[in-house]
């Protein structure tokens, strides 16, 4: 199909490049353009003055253009690129927006005049920095577009009966206005943007996630974008990583076996529940998990706090500083978050325990967490089992791996029927819970109280089992 189409001449928010020969030029351009617009245009195969004169267009050509923006506009944005037809030739154009200026190209911040693209001087950066950073910091406060109707009933009565159980709400309403008030998530009829952060689904939040083929972000074999309220997001990303890793037999001499995953799970969700808690919202940069051949990494927008290191808090005691404490707080009360600056020395230990190296990497625009995949599981080498290892009965039901990750943190019993979506205690107790305690794979956080009200239970790691 032919597109005829009178692009005009160059202005403030549309660039021309003759080729992709000139594809860091266009970068430029793009940051130019967003801090002075927030929006625009660049085409590929036109000349400054508008003459179409087209160019040969791959799908290796969409890719290094997509790759050189993600890779070279800080904070990131996602635009869209496609392949028209201007004139019977191909041009490649970009369309992109974002509203987290100042914008960085090649670490350099340049402004948009007339069809120039200026280095930008000191003070208006600074300027544009600060307005960036008070609007995180407000962003909590603000209302939101969405009414206490918009709310995601299911989601918020789960919410509430996990917090109840664990004793952080005592509270005894249900009715969604009045916790939500309670919550302190509404302005009037309307949600402040945290409330409809945790409770609506809407594209307040979004996920990337992608599988590679190699350890390079270079060919993928599976990505998706989702959006929702944070508690679907973690859930969905959660179950995503469990389904992409690796997952071993480990025998130890009785009658049961037992599936490891190669990356602990609780660390994981751990790593998940903090990228949404802390991310810097208004940059308008996706939650991005990647899942590389050889680990994995979970990506949160939002600089580290300055003169501070992961490992201080690993190491430490250092106060948390809270990006976002409306949406913190209320994770805490559910026990989605154990504790405040807490949870990189959670997934420290977890990984610890598990022999899985792990890795923090802080940038001028992000976090990741980055944990490495166990070696062995690349090869795909079958184990093999002596004649002197007794061979432990399969447990081939999912909900076993699904019970014994989620409770690698101390868990009630109502807790572990939640999680496997059970109402029938006895049946609990005699499929599930006799079962894995009797193997050593659960154990009591109180022994000596059995029947205790207070009583959980807790994973017990292979190598410590008796």
């Amino acid at each position: 199909m032919v597109y005829k189409l009178n692009l005009g001449e160059e202005n403030e928010q549309v660039e021309f490049k003759k080729s992709t020969s000139e594809l860091k030029e266009a970068v430029y351009s793009i940051a130019a353009i967003l801090n002075k617009h927030g929006a625009g245009d660049v085409y590929f195969g036109i000349r400054n003055d508008g003459t179409v004169v087209g160019q040969n267009i791959t799908d290796h050509t969409l890719r290094e253009v997509s790759q050189a923006i993600r890779r070279h506009i800080k904070p990131v944005i996602y635009p869209e690129i496609t392949k028209e037809m201007i004139d019977n030739r191909q041009v490649v154009h970009v369309k992109f927006k974002g509203y987290a200026q100042p914008y960085l190209a090649y670490n350099i911040p340049r402004i948009r005049v007339a069809d120039e693209d200026l280095v930008m001087d000191q003070d208006a950066y600074a300027d544009m920095l600060r307005i960036r950073e008070d609007k995180g910091r407000n962003w909590e406060q603000r209302e939101s577009e969405y009414q206490i109707s918009d709310v995601n009933t299911g989601v918020l009565k789960d919410y509430l009966q996990r917090a109840k159980q664990v004793g952080r709400i005592t509270f005894l309403e249900e009715n969604p206005t009045v916790v939500l008030n309670r919550l302190n998530l509404v302005r009037g009829s309307r949600l402040l943007n945290a409330g409809a952060a945790l409770f609506v689904e809407s594209n307040i939040n979004e996920i990337q996630m992608a599988k590679y083929a190699s350890d390079e972000r270079l060919t993928f074999t599976d990505i998706r974008r989702e959006t929702g309220s944070i508690f679907k997001l973690v859930r969905m990303a959660e179950q995503y990583l469990v389904d992409a890793m690796d997952w071993r037999v480990e025998f130890n001499g009785s009658m049961k076996r037992v599936e490891v995953p190669e990356i602990p799970v609780g660390a994981l969700r751990e790593a998940l529940v903090n990228a949404f808690a802390h991310r810097s919202i208004e940059s308008g940069e996706s939650i991005d998990v990647a899942v590389y051949r050889n680990r994995i990494e979970i990506y949160s927008p939002g600089e580290f706090p300055n003169r501070l290191t992961p490992q201080m808090y690993i190491e430490g005691n250092e106060r948390p500083i809270r990006r976002n404490p409306l949406i913190t707080r209320v994770l805490y009360y559910s026990q989605d978050m154990e504790s405040f600056a807490t949870g990189l020395k959670r997934i420290q230990h977890l990984c610890d325990v598990a022999g899985c190296k792990v890795d923090y990497r802080k940038d001028a625009y992000g976090f990741t967490v980055a944990f490495s995949r166990r070696k062995e599981h690349h090869s795909q080498v079958t184990p093999q089992v002596t004649p002197q290892v007794t061979p432990q009965v399969v447990f081939d039901d999912p909900k076993i791996v699904r019970l014994l990750a989620f409770c690698e943190t101390p868990r009630s019993l109502q807790e572990m029927m939640q999680c496997l979506e059970l109402t029938d205690r006895k049946h609990f107790r005699r499929r599930y819970l006799n079962p894995l305690l009797e193997s050593g794979q659960l154990r009591m956080t109180m022994p000596n109280k059995p029947r205790s009200s207070l009583q959980k239970y807790i994973a017990v790691p292979a190598g410590q089992r008796e």
